[in-house]
């Protein structure tokens, strides 16, 4: 697992394969398993700041970011910046592993994206 600034609420690992999104403005996500939901929505309770987004740090390819995970389908989709993906080379379609730390309201991220 990598090493994520503060304590977290909680931590999961998972492999995802990266979507893009074309809305209204495009973007590229990891969707987070369904057999996490339960289990990241626990700790929404202690993490969220209270309009459903999620405050993590992750890590993909070694490259560790920040960012807001949002809920979508009973689940969760992970944003991947794009200097993420620049940094860990992939894009839609690619299959990666990821690192996730729920982040408490009060813990220090200490990590820029």
């Amino acid at each position: 697992m990598a090493r994520f600034s503060g304590a977290p609420v909680t931590q999961i690992s998972f492999d995802a394969e990266i979507i893009y999104w074309r809305g209204p403005s495009p973007f590229f996500y990891a969707p987070v398993p369904a057999a996490h939901a339960a289990a990241l929505r626990d700790a929404a309770k202690r993490a969220s700041y209270g309009w459903g987004v999620v405050p993590v740090e992750a890590a993909i390819g070694g490259v560790v970011f920040t960012t807001s995970l949002f809920p979508k389908d009973g689940s969760y989709l992970l944003p991947i910046k794009a200097a993420v993906r620049k940094a860990a080379n992939i894009t839609a379609g690619d299959v990666v592993a990821v690192e996730m730390a729920v982040k408490g309201r009060d813990a220090p991220s200490g990590v820029g994206g």
